[in-house]
């Protein structure tokens, strides 16, 4: 051993505390898995969730610890996208071992016999790779945001007067506000994001929409319709001509509070009213004098409503059929895909929420007068609100559309082939009418393999869309 500690056993010492520090994956993996098999138990007595909870905690927790509230349009931390890459692949891994037994043709000794085989189950098998699809889009939203350098943040200050989210920095546009290039290419980037929420909303929905409504649930449901929703409320949604938007128009959703508590008793309506029309026993508690037709028709009015509070409303809090369904739930592929693509869909919200912080700065150069009203929350401008999202076709307008990827450098140097083609074209080269802006300028490859799986064909049963930013993070 000599003086200057370069034996291998000072070498083991030395590298102990950084082992301590920064654990190997093998070791985190041990650890996620470990609490996942102890359900949040620690103390190893059984007392923990379910499997299917435990893992949908997980997911929705390691969430929380990556993006956190994500206050800047800005690309991710390398370690912190590596380390999201990395866990979420984890815990999606248990996918690949849901199967269901299938038949299958197999030649043996010259004769054609059909035997069972397993494979990944079909709504895992289809919907994963979309969600990491959308999952992608979203980093990359984030780190095309790296080149831009006319607008920037100005730390929040505890005397902010913004109110609701003081804390969320501020957005600093030049004085004349931001150029035509810059504007119309944070658009692209919202048009991008905004698809992707639909997507994210749609696949979150349709999983939700499967789950089974717990009998706690049900059991804390009043008896009928009209004691759920109030007298005021039952009466605006049974009148002889109903209206949605009117009907809506006159309810006060002054808060988010006030529009979550009047989804939850619309949703609580839906149930009473679809468990009646279901039910066979006359002498059942939920037995009516409402007749059958009459109790189908305000069933479907009030299933119009709910769709268009989702719709105009991507940012409420979960409702509690919807928290009822994630806590009872116990089918593990399930709660893998509600809880990714929530976490997706809120993130995609928050995006989004932060591209609008950018073009309202940017439209209070050019109206000053607008910092004294109110801004509102961020709502959806689909001008159909009751065209609810379908999983197939907001994935497929992903896949097929222009490009949804695209850095600043990108985006200025497809501007500078767009106006060759319109010189060309007002040139008189070609009588063809110029191709629409943001065409196929390259098509993402599909994220759907099998595409004969129907998804929403009705708006029946939606149970639900989750929120945003009622979630944990």
């Amino acid at each position: 051993m000599g003086e200057n500690g370069g034996t291998p056993s000072d070498d083991k010492a030395t590298s102990k505390p950084r082992s301590k520090d920064r654990p190997s994956d093998l070791e985190l993996m041990k650890e996620r898995f470990s609490k996942l098999l102890l359900g949040e138990d620690m103390s190893g007595h059984g007392k923990g969730v379910s499997s299917a909870l435990a893992l949908s905690n997980a997911i929705t927790n390691l969430a929380a610890s990556v993006f956190g509230e994500l206050r800047r349009l800005e690309p991710m931390p390398t370690e912190r996208k590596a380390m999201w890459k990395r866990e979420v692949d984890w815990l999606l891994s248990v996918t690949d071992h849901i199967v269901e037994m299938v038949p299958e043709q197999k030649s043996m000794d010259g004769n054609l016999m059909e035997v069972m085989v397993t494979r990944q189950r079909r709504d895992l098998q289809m919907n994963i790779p979309a969600l990491r699809k959308l999952d992608a889009m979203l980093i990359g939203a984030l780190d095309n945001f790296k080149d831009q350098k006319e607008f920037y943040y100005v730390s929040a200050d505890a005397n902010d007067t913004r109110g609701e989210k003081w804390w969320i920095p501020t957005v600093k546009v030049p004085p004349n506000g931001l150029s035509e290039v810059i504007r119309k290419w944070i658009q692209v980037q919202k048009d991008s994001v905004n698809q992707v929420l639909k997507a994210a909303m749609a696949i979150n929905a349709q999983i939700l929409s499967e789950m089974e409504i717990p009998e706690d649930y049900i059991e804390s449901l009043p008896k009928n319709g009209r004691a759920s929703l109030g007298d005021s409320v039952y009466r605006s949604i049974t009148v002889e001509y109903f209206d949605p938007g009117q009907f809506l128009s006159s309810m006060d959703l002054s808060s988010n509070h006030k529009i979550l508590d009047l989804k939850n008793r619309i949703e609580a309506s839906i149930v009473i009213w679809k468990r009646k029309m279901t039910n066979k026993d006359g002498k059942s508690a939920w037995a009516s004098a409402v007749s059958m037709e009459k109790r189908e028709l305000f069933e479907e009015r009030a299933e119009t409503v709910l769709l268009i509070i989702k719709q105009r409303y991507p940012g409420l809090d979960q409702s509690q059929l919807d928290v009822s369904k994630i806590q009872f739930n116990r089918d593990v592929g399930h709660a893998i895909l509600e809880s990714y693509s929530r976490i997706l869909e809120t993130l995609a919200y928050t995006v989004l929420s932060r591209i609008e912080d950018v073009l309202y700065a940017d439209s209070l150069t050019q109206n000053p007068a607008l910092a004294s009203c109110k801004r509102s929350p961020l709502q959806s401008s689909d001008s159909d609100p009751l065209n609810f999202p379908n999983p197939k076709e907001e994935i497929e307008k992903l896949s097929a559309g222009p490009p949804q990827s695209m850095t600043l450098s990108d985006f200025m140097g497809w501007n500078l082939e767009k106006e060759d083609e319109e010189k060309k074209d007002s040139g008189g080269k070609s009588e063809e009418p110029p191709k629409d802006e943001g065409r196929t300028i390259t098509k993402l490859a599909n994220i759907i393999t099998n595409k004969k799986v129907s998804y929403l064909e009705k708006l029946e049963n939606l149970g639900g869309l989750r929120s945003p930013t009622g979630r944990v993070w």
